[in-house]
């Protein structure tokens, strides 16, 4: 820390003496056998050119494809490039949370114009400054699903197993029991639902699309969790959001979801963003961020954080939640990427994604061996059967530059789970099957 503070030697040696020490360690008396007592063995400093070098020479290592067919969760979309001029501003990169508000109107405007449009998206009341990730933002609901007497939380087997395993993690030490719903036909299976809900559920969750890339039926299961005074949380992949009806439209309390796909790219995985939204009633148990509007003593428009009592840095261990950061420069991309493509952009990005994927559905289906495994209906992704092993066909596709589907685990095991967005183009699709129909 002596050289990470910015002094010199002979400011930190001045104010040693003024506090009546000659030494750092003489400051901080540590016990003689937790030191080391040797020099550190690490190499002297070089020069920023030789740091670029070794640097690129390590980013060599990583493969970087030409064609993408996976989601999974994370997805390939085109991303106008004013959306990376605006957010690389150094005032919004070097941010933080906006606690002051007098001096952090930029950025809660920012904040606030992003709620607005998640709100907007997916037709709920109100959104928070979101969280760290998708699958953050589903165990967070968890959280503002669970009551007192209502302490079971129902999941969907067609949710990302990821999505899953986070919300069990948040809820190992927690009083919360978590009961996985089964599916039929790729499909939550509603009858069954049906047999779990009961007066002890707190929350059912749903995604839509769904894990397998069907369309479920969010209405049904809907009527299923009301029926029995349960809330109803959807997690939606959001540009699906521009053809399919809101979560709003579906009768959700909640909406969760990875804003990854609003504008900001793969990145090796990360960093994304949670977003989060819900209904007025629901609005005090939304945790994380959230800016409001409001007016200064002049009368002029003014931007500040509001309901903070829900939150750790205030209330402590009585907090709904502990999410500490709000992710404000991911939140800002999602806010300028979506106020670039507007509604018609959003539009056209989810029928383009839809119509390439039912095409690479359709042309893998020629191909011997290639069969869609679930008949309903789909959004982008999809899964199929595949001939011989996934994982040595992904290799051969690898070599060339592409990144195809993706081998499903346990009980799915042999089969693939493929995607298509609207950066997917014919001659991709046309040449992926090739590869594959040829066997080079």
């Amino acid at each position: 820390m002596g050289t990470y503070v910015p002094n010199t030697r002979e400011e930190q040696q001045e104010m040693l003496n003024s506090i009546g020490y000659s030494s750092m360690e003489e400051l901080f008396t540590l016990p003689k056998e937790v030191l080391l007592n040797r020099k550190f063995h690490i190499p002297e400093g070089v020069s920023e050119y030789e740091v670029r070098n070794k640097m690129t020479k390590i980013s060599e290592k990583n493969q970087v494809f030409k064609s993408i067919f996976r989601g999974c969760g994370a997805y390939n979309h085109y991303i106008p490039s004013i959306v990376k001029q605006v957010t690389s501003k150094e005032e919004f990169v070097t941010a933080y949370t906006p606690y002051q508000a007098e001096i952090s109107q930029g950025v809660l405007q920012s904040i606030f114009e992003y709620q607005t449009m998640i709100c907007e998206l997916t037709g709920m009341d109100v959104s928070n400054a979101s969280v760290y990730d998708g699958a953050t933002a589903a165990a967070e609901a968890v959280l503002m699903c669970a009551e007192k007497k209502r302490k079971k939380i129902i999941i969907s087997e067609t949710m990302n197993p990821e999505i899953i395993e986070t919300i069990k993690t948040y809820c190992s030490g927690l009083d919360i029991q978590i009961v996985i719903a089964p599916s039929k036909d790729g499909k939550t299976d509603s009858e069954v639902l049906t047999t779990l809900v009961d007066q002890e559920t707190g929350g059912v969750f749903l995604q839509q699309p769904n894990y397998f890339g069907q369309i479920e039926d969010a209405e049904e299961v809907g009527r299923i969790a009301k029926a029995k005074d349960a809330k109803y949380v959807i997690s939606c992949n959001p540009i699906s959001l521009g053809i399919l009806k809101t979560p709003a439209e579906y009768g959700a309390d909640v909406s969760v979801g990875e804003g990854q796909p609003l504008g900001l790219p793969l990145s090796f995985g990360g960093p994304y963003l949670g977003f989060m939204a819900a209904t007025e009633k629901m609005m005090r148990k939304l945790p994380g961020r959230i800016a409001g509007e409001t007016k200064d003593k002049e009368g002029r428009r003014a931007y500040v954080l509001t309901l903070q009592a829900r939150e750790q840095h205030i209330r402590r261990e009585k907090a709904s939640s502990n999410i500490c950061s709000n992710q404000a420069l991911c939140a800002m991309t999602a806010a300028v990427y979506l106020s670039t493509m507007g509604k018609k952009g959003i539009e056209k990005a989810a029928l383009l994604s839809m119509s390439k994927a039912h095409y690479l559905a359709n042309r893998l289906c020629e191909l011997d061996g290639f069969q869609l495994v679930y008949s309903g209906e789909y959004f982008n992704e999809f899964v199929t059967t595949c001939k011989g092993n996934p994982e040595h066909l992904m290799k051969r596709l690898e070599e060339h530059g592409i990144l195809g589907g993706y081998p499903l685990q346990g009980k799915h095991a042999g089969n693939l789970l493929w995607c298509a967005t609207e950066i997917n183009t014919k001659e991709e699709i046309d040449q992926l099957i090739h590869i594959i129909k040829e066997g080079v």
